[in-house]
């Protein structure tokens, strides 16, 4: 469900990055968040479009001719 709101906790666990550096990507803005009060909530679908935004994809491997 794309509107779900998930905690900063299942968020830190889903990313596999400490709570810590999730509120640092808060502060500097660089991941969307939902503001409730004093509680910080995450979107699932927002979260799911960050890490397809963030993945790398693969090279191509180049042919060898021997």
């Amino acid at each position: 469900m794309e509107g779900k709101l998930i905690s900063i906790k299942e968020t830190a666990i889903q990313l596999g990055v400490s709570i810590n550096t999730l509120y640092s990507w808060v502060y500097l803005r660089k991941i969307e968040y939902v503001k409730i009060g004093r509680l910080l909530k995450f979107k699932q679908g927002v979260i799911d479009e960050f890490i397809t935004g963030h993945t790398v994809p693969l090279r191509e491997r180049k042919k060898r001719l021997f």
